[in-house]
């Protein structure tokens, strides 16, 4: 079964420096039909306005991953990390125990756009922990790029939680596959451009969620960037 979420139908949030678009309850948006989908609890995809950004606040018991879209995004922690996010880097911190961070556009002309992914933590707290990982596009074209993972494998982030994350630049025409094991369920975030998931199309900023399902198909109808997560 494929359920579709369409972008217009996400809940939104305007706070002139930020627009935001949230694909579970969030913030003010409250959509008790959307809290979450297994262990994925948050897709907000943001844009922020150069010079602005979250000033310093503070997370537990979540992994938090951070995708640039454009732009860059600059971070800072209180486990005493500082890095750039720019297209292609793809973020991971175990909130654990507890931490502090920000999150800022240093760029004085052009905004950053990016998705926050949380996942719920296997277990709860853990120590805080902090990684960053660049994927080429080259690695990311037409094939499912394993970007993030629960033990790390194939080079991939490493995360609490039994579920994978794939990043995928697929060109018009092109077609990619994955197999779905008994019991796992799928979401599809497609960030631009348009695809067909078993023959569905879905555009920018909609999301396919998938369950009971023994495998995808994925088609470009024209140049496209999706992440897809395979959970449990």
């Amino acid at each position: 079964m494929i359920t579709i979420m369409r972008s217009k139908d996400r809940g939104t949030a305007d706070f002139g420096w930020l627009q935001s678009r949230h694909s579970f309850s969030f913030g003010h948006y409250y959509n008790p039909q959307q809290m979450g989908f297994g262990n994925l609890r948050v897709i907000n995809e943001d844009t922020v306005l150069p010079g602005k950004g979250f000033g310093t606040h503070g997370h537990k018991d979540m992994e938090i991953i951070s995708y640039v879209i454009s732009g860059a995004l600059e971070h800072k922690d209180s486990m005493g990390n500082g890095s750039i996010i720019r297209p292609g880097d793809v973020q991971r911190m175990s909130a654990g125990t507890g931490v502090r961070h920000s999150e800022f556009n240093p760029s004085g002309t052009e905004p950053v756009h990016f998705l926050q992914i949380w996942i719920l933590p296997e277990k709860t707290g853990t120590d805080p922990g902090y990684e960053q990982l660049h994927f080429s596009g080259l690695k990311r074209t037409n094939r499912l790029c394993l970007v993030a993972s629960h033990n790390g494998k194939d080079g991939s982030l490493s995360i609490q939680q039994d579920a994978d994350l794939y990043a995928c630049l697929l060109e018009q025409g092109m077609s990619v596959s994955h197999a779905l094991a008994a019991g796992r369920r799928s979401w599809i975030q497609v960030v631009r451009g348009d695809i067909r998931v078993n023959g569905n199309p879905i555009s920018s900023g909609d999301a396919a969620a998938v369950e009971a399902e023994d495998s995808l198909e994925i088609t470009a109808g024209e140049n496209a960037e999706f992440l897809l997560f395979d959970l449990e």
